[in-house]
């Protein structure tokens, strides 16, 4: 938040934040959770911290795939997509993502959006638009021609179990070659920021290697938005989708620069090139504001394989969730698998997190710091503020926390505050309040369970983000009212919790048998 200083005025930073668009061809799986969950994590870090956070999901709903995915289930393809949409609505809503819109390709403000950013690109930049014929190796799973350096052994590395199909025809191009100088430019100067490190250089060397002109229509295609000026095209579907973060806003009509330019884009580091070339060499071609920084995590893993659609998984996001519940899957996927490299999910790591890190970790220290208050003190946190090593511990661990989260580095972000968990249970068996009250020592009881209060209001913010619906058990628990969760960092250095009456919560992460 910040404050002007001439005025005493407090200005809401604005964070407009999208994830990629989900594609309307299969039922979703953990990658897909993976991208959703660790973008809501930054979303519900930023309205901590006091942003003006709009978080942006939505569908992808046009092209032949999606064609012929309806087909292969017997519906009409809006039909099909309605499905799609609200089974994709239904697993993000179960995994507590807090989305504050939600957008369709096939929505009326989309299709406005998409035509308009068209005709602004043929008026600021004659030329950049042209007709020609294309014929290359077309993979369905990516919706796009395939270069020689992303085929091998005749498949795309993206979909090695689809077969590229042969295509030649008659489209409209968008001249991408033009802008390879720019945005090298743009990036390596940081202005336009691509990150990881790894996804940045990675998009360097393609654009060192040069750039081509890219097909933007594709020939009576029925299912898509038209092509202006030309209604045997509809235009393709990757510049359909990436101008879903734009339409979104408004655009074109007035007040749409309230949210330009996004703050960040979430994607999966196979669709980078799409976000950190395509989409800013049209918004250059347009004369419009970049987004300011595009995040390219990694892959979830079965045994070393990428999760998706077309290769089928082994595990379905349904029994992720059922497992061990929504907050234990969110908690797993940014802390073991991470977001920036791939990692792997098997259920034995899973099982091991959920029981040493939030069963035996942050549930059993609430459950034993609240039931102490409840036993000793009648279930009322004692008045005292006396500092201790544990605050001094949650200071530390706070500031790793910030550094990490402020990074987006949403695993270090977890293991800051899983620090604080494990330091807080060494501190209950050092001290040994049990002891305390057994011979007596009021002063020095009071000052520990005062100090456990204060890291679990401490935990309750800085988890809020990982496990939104535990967080918010475990904050109610210390006698605060849920609407200020979200307000609650600026307390941090000196919770308000004395006095307050706390109660022992139900048990946040109960142990299954089979644990």
């Amino acid at each position: 938040m910040t404050v002007w200083a001439t005025t005493g005025v407090t200005v809401v930073p604005k964070f407009y934040l999208t994830t990629a668009i989900d594609y309307s061809n299969g039922d979703p799986h953990l990658g897909h959770a993976l991208e959703k969950v660790g973008a809501d994590c930054i979303a519900r870090y930023r309205r901590l911290r006091g942003d003006d956070v709009h978080f942006l999901m939505g569908m992808d709903e046009h092209s032949q795939a999606v064609l012929q995915a309806a087909e292969r289930n017997g519906l009409a393809p809006q039909a099909w997509v309605d499905r799609m949409a609200e089974t994709f609505r239904d697993y993000w809503q179960r995994l507590e993502c807090s989305n504050d819109d939600w957008i369709r390709t096939t929505e009326p403000r989309h299709a406005r959006g998409v035509t308009a950013l068209l005709e602004q690109i043929a008026r600021t930049s004659p030329g950049d638009l042209f007709v020609g014929e294309y014929e290359g190796l077309y993979c369905y799973g990516c919706e796009e021609f395939k270069q020689p350096a992303q085929i091998v052994n005749g498949h795309c590395i993206e979909h090695p179990m689809l077969e590229l199909v042969p295509t030649k025809e008659r489209n409209h191009f968008f001249r991408l070659s033009r802008y390879r100088d720019r945005l090298l430019e743009l990036i390596r100067s940081g202005e336009f920021r691509v990150e990881p490190a790894i996804r940045r250089n990675e998009i360097v060397r393609l654009l060192e290697d040069g750039l081509q002109d890219i097909s933007v229509s594709r020939n009576r295609q029925a299912w898509g938005i038209p092509f202006p000026g030309d209604p045997e095209q509809t235009v393709y579907v990757w510049f359909d989708a990436l101008m879903n973060y734009l339409s979104a806003t408004g655009y074109p009509e007035p007040g749409y620069e309230h949210l330009w330019p996004a703050d960040l884009h979430v994607v999966g580091k196979g669709i980078t090139r799409f976000h950190c070339v395509i989409w800013p060499a049209m918004l250059l071609s347009a004369g419009l504001p970049l987004p300011r920084e595009v995040w390219g995590h990694g892959y979830v893993q079965w045994e070393g394989a990428k999760m998706s659609k077309s290769a089928g998984t082994a595990v379905s996001l349904g029994e992720a969730i059922e497992r061990h519940g929504p907050d234990a899957l969110r908690y797993f996927l940014l802390r073991e698998v991470g977001f920036e490299a791939d990692g792997n999910f098997t259920w034995d790591r899973f099982d091991q997190r959920y029981t040493a890190d939030l069963a035996d970790g942050l549930g059993n220290l609430a459950s034993r710091s609240l039931a102490m208050v409840g036993r000793y003190r009648e279930g009322k946190l004692p008045l005292t503020a006396d500092e201790t090593s544990l605050d001094r511990d949650a200071r530390a661990a706070i500031a790793a926390y910030t550094r990490a989260m402020d990074a987006l580095d949403l695993r270090g972000g977890a293991e800051a505050a899983w620090d604080l968990v494990a330091k807080a249970n060494l501190y209950i068996q050092r001290v040994a309040p049990w002891s305390l009250a057994k011979a007596g020592q009021d002063a020095e009881l009071d000052a520990a369970l005062a100090a456990l209060g204060r890291a679990l209001y401490r935990l309750s913010v800085m988890t809020a983000p990982f496990i939104p619906g535990k967080a918010r058990i475990l904050w109610q628990s210390l006698g605060l009212p849920p609407e200020e969760l979200e307000l609650a960092w600026p307390r941090l250095d000196a919770p308000p919790v004395a006095g307050r009456p706390a109660n022992k919560p139900e048990v946040l992460f109960p142990k299954p048998q089979s644990v």
